[in-house]
C-alpha cells in the first residue's frame, strides 16, 4: 500500500482556516529567521538616527533608552508569537485581527490593520532606500577626497536618482523565484553577523582614544541646535532611534504559508530575531558611543563628512586618526550600506506579501491585478511593482524638502507598529474560550502581556507624531501627522461610504468547512 507523505502542520492549520496551499512551502526555520533578522537589521535602524538621538540628550539617554525599549518591545514580540502560532497565514496581522475581533468587528479590524501594515511596510522600503542612499553619499564623499579635500557631495537630484535606483533593484530581484530571495537573505544574515562583529570589535580598537564609561553611561547633554529645552521631552526624542530600530520581527509571520512547520517555527523566528537584535544592537550603540572623539565636531557642517552623517564621521575620525587615510572608514560604510541593501530587499518581500494577501480578499483597488501570482516564479510580482511605484512617489519630495526622512520614518513606524496594535488589542479583549491556541501559548499570562504591549505601541505612535525640532518651521516641520491624517482619513471614508458594505475580511478559497476558526 502506497504511503502518503504526512501533511505539514502549518499547511494543515491553513486548510482548517479556509485557505488552500498556493505558495511553495519550502522555507526552513533558518531561512525564515534570516528574512526576519534582515528586515529588522543590525545597522538600518540605529545608523541613520544615531546622530539625532545622541544630540537630543547625550549618550546616557541613548544607551539606556535601548535597554528600556528592548524590554517593552519584548512584550509585543511575545504577544504576536502566540497569535502567529494560532494563525500561520501570509495575511498575518490582517488575518489575525479579523478572526480575533469576531464576526461583528472582524471586517473593520482587519480593514484597519491591513491598511496600517501596508502603509508601514511600503514606507519601510522608502526608509531603507533613503538611508542607504545617505550612506552611499558619504562613501562617495570620502572616496573623492572628503568635504575638506574637495570631495563630491551628491546633490539632491542625484540623491533622488540613487533612491529610485535602489527601489527598482529590489523590485527586480523580488520578481525572481523565492529561492533567490531566501539565498540573499541568508547572505544578509552572515553579512550582518560577521560585518557587525568586525565593526563592534575593530572600531574601539582602532580609535586613538575612547570615551570613559562615565561619559557613555551617565553623561547627559542637550544640544541647543535642536531647540528642545525640556529634559523629559529630550529624553523621549532620544529614544526614537530604539523605537524605530526594534520592529520588523513580524516578517517571519508574512512568510508562514511558505515555511515548514510555521505554527512552531514562526514564533521561534519572531522571538529569536528580536532577541538577537536587542543584544547586538546595544553592542553597536556602545561601540559608536565609546569611539566618539569630539562630540561637537560630529555636527560641524565643515567637517570631513559635511556634518551630514554622524556615524560616518565617527568611523572617519577613528581610522584617519590611526592610519591617516579614509580606507578603513569606507570599508566599514560599505558593510553598513550592504545591510541597508539587504533590509530593503526583505521589506520589499514582506510588503508585497501583505498587498497580495489583502488583494486576495478584495481589499485593494484593482485587486484582480495585484493578487496575481507569477505562473513560473510563484511570487506576487504585480504586488511587488505596486509597492515599488508608491515608494518612489514617497521619495519625490527629496528635491525640495529637508525633512523627508523624518516624515517617512514616522509614517513607517506608526503604520508598522500600529498594525501590531489591532490584533493584540483584539486578543486581549476576546473571550479565552474563543481562542484556539497553537503550540506557543501563554495561558493566563496572555492578557497582561497584551495590555503592556498595546500601551507601549500607543506610546510609540504618539511620540513619532511629535515635533522633533524647535522653533517649528517649514524646513523642520514633522509633516507625518498631516500625511497620515490625509491617508487614514481617506481609508476610513472609503470604509464608511463603500467598503463596509462588501469587505468581510479574509475570504476562504477552499470550498466547504475544513475546520473551525
Amino acid at each position: 500500500m502506497e504511503k502518503h507523505p504526512e501533511i505539514d502542520s502549518g499547511e494543515k492549520r491553513l486548510n482548517e482556516l479556509g485557505y488552500k496551499q498556493e505558495l511553495r512551502r519550502e522555507m526552513t526555520l533558518f531561512k525564515t529567521l534570516a528574512i526576519s533578522f534582515s528586515t529588522m537589521s543590525l545597522f538600518t535602524g540605529i545608523t541613520p538616527l544615531f546622530g539625532s538621538s545622541l544630540q537630543y540628550a547625550g549618550p546616557a539617554s541613548l544607551v539606556w533608552g535601548w535597554v528600556v525599549v528592548s524590554f517593552f518591545t519584548g512584550f509585543v514580540g511575545i504577544a504576536m508569537s502566540e497569535i502567529c502560532s494560532s494563525f500561520p497565514t501570509t495575511g498575518s496581522l490582517y488575518f489575525w485581527a479579523a478572526h480575533l475581533a469576531g464576526p461583528k468587528w472582524g471586517p473593520f479590524a482587519s480593514w484597519c490593520c491591513a491598511w496600517f501594515e501596508t502603509i508601514g511596510l511600503i514606507a519601510g522600503i522608502g526608509t531603507q532606500a533613503y538611508a542607504g542612499t545617505e550612506v552611499l553619499q558619504s562613501i562617495i564623499l570620502l572616496c573623492t577626497g572628503t568635504n575638506k579635500g574637495g570631495g563630491y557631495f551628491a546633490p539632491k537630484w542625484l540623491f533622488l536618482c540613487i533612491y529610485i535606483g535602489l527601489t527598482l533593484i529590489w523590485a527586480v530581484l523580488n520578481t525572481f523565484a523565492l529561492e533567490v530571495i531566501a539565498i540573499l537573505d541568508i547572505i544578509s544574515l552572515w553579512w550582518q553577523m560577521i560585518g557587525g562583529a568586525v565593526i563592534i570589535i575593530m572600531l574601539p580598537l582602532v580609535a586613538m582614544t575612547t570615551k570613559p564609561a562615565s561619559f557613555v553611561f551617565s553623561h547627559f547633554e542637550m544640544a541647543s541646535s535642536t531647540g528642545v529645552t525640556n529634559h523629559a521631552y529630550a529624553v523621549m526624542l532620544s529614544l526614537l532611534v530604539s523605537q524605530y530600530s526594534l520592529y520588523g520581527y513580524d516578517a517571519a509571520a508574512h512568510l508562514t504559508e511558505e515555511t515548514k512547520g510555521a505554527d512552531k517555527n514562526g514564533p521561534i523566528a519572531i522571538l529569536s530575531s528580536l532577541g538577537i537584535i536587542s543584544v547586538i544592537g546595544w553592542a553597536y550603540i556602545l561601540t559608536l558611543t565609546f569611539s566618539i572623539q569630539d562630540l561637537n565636531y560630529l555636527y560641524d557642517p565643515n567637517n570631513e563628512t559635511a556634518g551630514a552623517f554622524v556615524p560616518a564621521q565617527i568611523l572617519y575620525d577613528a581610522f584617519h586618526g590611526r592610519y591617516h587615510n579614509a580606507t578603513g572608514a569606507i570599508i566599514m560604510l560599505i558593510i553598513i550600506w550592504g545591510s541597508f541593501f539587504f533590509a530593503g530587499l526583505s521589506i520589499t518581500t514582506s510588503a508585497a506579501r501583505v498587498v497580495y494577501a489583502l488583494s486576495r480578499d478584495g481589499g485593494v483597488p484593482f485587486s484582480t491585478i495585484w493578487r496575481k501570482v507569477h505562473p513560473k516564479h510563484k511570487v506576487p510580482s504585480n504586488a511587488v511593482w505596486l509597492c515599488a511605484a508608491i515608494c518612489i512617489l514617497l521619495g519625490l519630495p527629496i528635491l525640495k524638502l529637508n525633512v523627508v526622512f523624518t516624515a517617512i520614518t514616522s509614517i513607517c513606524t506608526i503604520g508598522w507598529v500600529g498594525g501590531y496594535a489591532v490584533p493584540i488589542f483584539a486578543r486581549m479583549v476576546m473571550a479565552e474560550n474563543d481562542f484556539r491556541p497553537g503550540p506557543f501559548y501563554l495561558g493566563r499570562a496572555s492578557r497582561p502581556v497584551c495590555l503592556v504591549a498595546f500601551l507601549w505601541i500607543c506610546y510609540t505612535c504618539a511620540v513619532f507624531l511629535l515635533p522633533t525640532y524647535y522653533p517649528i518651521k517649514w524646513d523642520t516641520f514633522n509633516y507625518a501627522p498631516a500625511a497620515l491624517g490625509v491617508v487614514l482619513g481617506m481609508i476610513m471614508l472609503w470604509w464608511v461610504v463603500d467598503a463596509r458594505k462588501w469587505f468581510k475580511g479574509p475570504v476562504r478559497n477552499i470550498d466547504g468547512q475544513n475546520g473551525k476558526f
